[in-house]
């Protein structure tokens, strides 16, 4: 996902789980804001053990409902590895998004079906297919706009 950030300098990682991908995104991008935003209080907690162990000084882990948080800048990239569908996912982040912001969704298989039921004012930008060392597996990256 790296390559594909471009030159973004805030990112929220929404559903956060265990910190991933927001927490090896801040180890690769020190210089990237990364909030980590979960429901679990319990994943909240673990999120800040990681950030306290790891010294990621460009690490916010939040417990919310990524409905419920709100953001007075916005974030340049707001990305889900396994929050939900894509329509859920681009409804309720959407608000998180600064203008110019993108939404970024990992996926394995390629969405057919997910991407058919995208709401009115959700775009598929780009669907790139991820290449990752060690994994013998489909995966894909969609960046979506909204209006």
């Amino acid at each position: 996902v790296v390559p594909h950030l471009g030159g973004a300098t805030r990112l929220a990682d929404i559903g956060s789980g265990a910190g991933l991908p927001g927490i090896p995104l801040a180890i690769a991008r020190p210089d990237m804001a990364v909030t980590l935003i979960d429901s679990s209080h319990k994943r909240q907690a673990f999120q800040q053990q990681c950030k306290s162990d790891l010294g990621l000084h460009n690490v916010t882990a939040i417990h919310s409902r990524v409905e419920d948080f709100q953001s007075e800048q916005g974030f340049d990239v707001v990305i889900s590895r396994a929050f939900s569908d894509l329509g859920e996912f681009a409804t309720a982040a959407r608000h998180l998004c600064a203008p110019g912001g993108r939404l970024f969704a990992m996926k394995g298989l390629h969405p057919h079906e997910e991407i058919a039921k995208l709401p009115i004012g959700v775009h598929i930008r780009e669907i790139t297919q991820l290449q990752i060392p060690g994994l013998n597996a489909t995966r894909h990256l969609l960046t979506i706009e909204v209006d």
